[in-house]
């Protein structure tokens, strides 16, 4: 009961925020997890998503290594999420070639992956960064396991992590937040 109980405040929490209006590169872990590919119909082959299960996604959010990786969990009917996107872009403009990833996980409903999440993708250049997570299989302990601050109850949400350094932040980052998150990291 408290299993249904806390699904369903988590998805209501997720979708508190008012609507407004993938392929994942090649990594270690990308090989050892399993990926479904969600590819829309054939006259959209340039589109591509890849859909990670809650436990594959643990397994990315653990890697330990020089890398630094910026994680963000957004939906395209989500204000805030939206409007902090260019500061993700600039950031991975300004750092290209370094070893810092970018990577944008959708909670959007299934139904809208090749409708509103593709289009978002598409006019923003950003599929090959965009991971599809199907939010209904998401409990309580995938929150406890991976996250210090974030319990699911709403989004955006950023997660950065270098090594074992790690760095949480709950909410529309501004461009100055995330570039010094980013660079007290890099240090």
């Amino acid at each position: 009961m408290k299993k249904i109980i806390l699904s369903t405040l988590i998805l209501t929490a997720l979708y508190s925020c008012k609507k407004e209006g993938q392929k994942m590169e090649d990594t270690a872990v990308a090989d050892s997890v399993s990926i479904t590919d969600h590819t829309a119909s054939a006259g959209d082959a340039s589109y591509t998503s890849k859909e990670l299960s809650p436990e594959n996604l643990g397994k990315y959010l653990a890697q330990k290594n020089d890398t630094l990786y910026v994680t963000n969990f957004f939906a395209t009917w989500c204000g805030p999420c939206m409007r902090e996107i260019p500061h993700f872009k600039n950031k991975m403009e300004e750092l290209k070639g370094k070893p810092v990833k970018f990577t944008f996980i959708n909670l959007d409903d299934k139904s809208e992956w090749n409708s509103s999440v593709k289009r978002f993708a598409m006019e923003n250049n950003l599929a090959p960064h965009i991971i599809l997570l199907d939010g209904q299989k998401l409990d309580q302990t995938f929150f406890t396991t991976n996250f210090k601050q974030w319990d699911g109850g709403s989004i955006p949400f950023t997660y950065l992590r270098k090594g074992d350094k790690t760095d949480e932040y709950l909410g529309m980052m501004t461009e100055e937040v995330l570039n010094s998150k980013v660079e007290a990291l890099l240090k």
